[in-house]
């Protein structure tokens, strides 16, 4: 397994239409798993973190790069993050079996294709850099947006791909190759962004300006300003205000958190609060963070508390979420924010043993519910009706509807294929349905976008079951074929697949008129349920009938007619 990880982040976080639109490029590509979209409002910008195969890293990268130009006019943005282009940065980090300079391979693969096909300057930082002072990425992106026209022109800047132009709309983009940068930001109890800001410069690596006891800065033999330098190595901050959350922020961005873990960071900063009259009042994190990182934190806060570590990751990992306060202005789910627990591909609900399904739709889990167990009902259905089509070929007595048995057994397995699939997608939708309702809704704005997310996320809990039911009936010519011609000694399966295919029906049915209501579409809510009812009336009464002759042929066979005597 070659895995590399990629954080593009593109200067969009209001639009949800565009943020979509982009990411969407990133998941239609095989081999790239998106991992966390993280909009920001008042930053303006979404860091979007997946993870991709080696081969499919550049590809997933180059589309959404491409839709984020097509869509993103940076002539008309404006927002907290420093910024200079639509796709602003694109970083490329080793993940399992990639190396530093593999992923140094591909920001300039990235790159010469970005500059070459659609013209956008780019310039390579970090480890991809091709000159010293193009690794840090804050010297690469000194004058922002608003400063490009001019750096273009300067023959030491020049791009590494790309045309030394100014594109008003795209403005230019830094794609590079880097260790697991961890984006974290402390909240504090104020408004100021200046207390946040100042905070922020003493503790950043580069520091800020010394100044003498009379507040003029200290100058070198040169009459440079000499540096004082930060407290944490391996940090770069900033403090800003985030009307969101009516709070002030030290956004910082951990670049080696072997150097300086979050929990250090942390403690850092609540020692500077305190010393401002302020306090810190919890954390948050912006992408994904490794294990290791989460671990360390939650380890070093039992110790202090004096008790011991050794209880288990999840206690550890609960220790660290709320040492660090990182519920403090959103939800954290370990599941969805430390990235081994994403990358790790999670036991699809169909791959799972009879017992352990069965176990776990009988506890207090809202998943897997009625509409997964519609859709393996379904399946069985459909499996059943494939084995006595098997059962039927090559046996003798049965000769004159062989091709036709030959027929049914494939087209019930793609059948069954999709029924599984529904199983898990059933889970999905009613996932994203619970995402959405935990979205805030205090302002208009939210109030909206929530409200549109809804929308969306019932509309897919309503679809899947749907098409379960929908394709119940695309199963019933196949039932009573092999109900009506197949071989006798399976006919009882056959009737028992045509009694799990009118319980599966039922049960989708039941599913979809339970999210109905959940729409604002009246025309739709209309026609789906026209439609979800026309295929479980035909679905129950031509299962009806096959049990019904089923029985009545299978209770024929206990009174055998009767020989003549003599």
């Amino acid at each position: 397994m070659r895995l590399v990880e990629c954080v593009p982040n593109f200067s969009e976080g209001r639009n949800m239409p565009v943020i979509d639109a982009i990411t969407a490029e990133i998941a239609d590509v095989e081999g790239a798993h998106l991992l966390d979209v993280d909009p920001g409002k008042d930053t303006n910008r979404t860091v979007v973190t997946f993870v991709a195969d080696y081969d499919a890293a550049v590809e997933a990268a180059f589309r959404a790069i491409k839709k984020a130009s097509e869509l993103i006019d940076m002539s008309k943005h404006t927002g907290a993050h420093a910024r200079m282009g639509a796709t602003d940065v694109c970083p490329f980090v080793p993940v399992a079996g990639v190396t530093m300079d593999d992923c140094v391979v591909l920001a300039r693969q990235l790159g010469e294709r970005v500059g070459e096909e659609l013209g956008i300057p780019i310039y390579l930082y970090e480890e991809a850099a091709t000159a010293d002072d193009r690794h840090n990425l804050a010297s690469v992106r000194s004058g922002e947006y608003e400063g490009l026209p001019k750096k273009l022109k300067d023959p030491h800047w020049k791009p590494d791909f790309g045309p030394a132009e100014f594109n008003p709309r795209w403005g230019a983009t830094a794609i590079g190759a880097r260790k697991f940068l961890i984006a974290y930001n402390i909240n504090l109890n104020t408004r100021s962004s200046r207390i946040a800001h100042d905070i922020a410069m003493t503790i950043r690596e580069a520091g800020r300006k010394k100044r003498d006891a009379n507040g003029k800065f200290v100058r070198d033999e040169n009459g440079v300003p000499t540096k004082q330098p930060g407290t944490l190595q391996a940090a770069k901050a900033v403090g800003w205000y985030i009307d969101e959350y009516h709070r002030a922020q030290i956004s910082i961005n951990l670049t080696d958190f072997d150097v300086t873990p979050p929990h250090v960071a942390f403690d850092e900063c609540v020692r500077q609060a305190e010393e401002s009259g302020i306090r810190v009042t919890g954390s948050e994190l912006v992408g994904l963070i490794p294990l290791e990182a989460m671990l360390q934190a939650g380890r070093h806060y039992l110790e202090r508390a004096g008790v011991s570590t050794g209880v288990p990751e999840s206690e550890i990992i609960e220790t660290a979420i709320q040492s660090l306060g990182l519920c403090d202005v959103a939800p954290f789910d370990p599941q969805q924010k430390i990235i081994e627990f994403r990358v790790a591909e999670a036991t699809p609900l169909a791959d799972l043993q009879v017992k352990s399904f069965v176990d776990l739709t009988s506890t207090d889990a809202p998943a897997p519910g009625g509409g997964s167990v519609a859709a393996l009902m379904a399946a069985l259905s459909s499996a059943l009706t494939s084995m006595v089509a098997n059962l039927t070929v090559g046996k003798k007595g049965y000769k004159t509807i062989q091709e036709e048995m030959k027929e049914v057994a494939p087209k019930a397995q793609l059948l069954k294929a999709a029924f599984l699939k529904a199983v898990d997608d059933d889970t999905s939708a009613f996932d994203a349905v619970m995402d959405a309702m935990k979205l805030p809704k205090k302002s208009d704005e939210e109030q909206k976008f929530r409200d549109e997310a809804m929308e969306r996320a019932t509309e897919g809990a309503v679809e899947v079951p749907l098409g379960v039911l929908l394709r119940c009936r695309e199963a019933l010519p196949l039932i009573e074929a092999v109900a009506e011609k197949g071989n006798v000694n399976s006919l009882s399966d056959a009737g028992v697949a045509a009694l799990a295919l009118r319980a599966a029906a039922g049960g989708a049915m039941l599913n979809v008129l339970i999210n109905l209501p959940g729409l604002s579409d009246r025309d739709y809510i209309n026609k789906t349920s026209r439609e979800g009812m026309e295929a479980l009336e035909e679905v129950k009464d031509r299962c009806h009938a096959v049990v019904m002759k089923t029985i009545a042929t299978l209770k024929e066979s206990l009174n055998p007619p009767q020989g003549g005597g003599g």
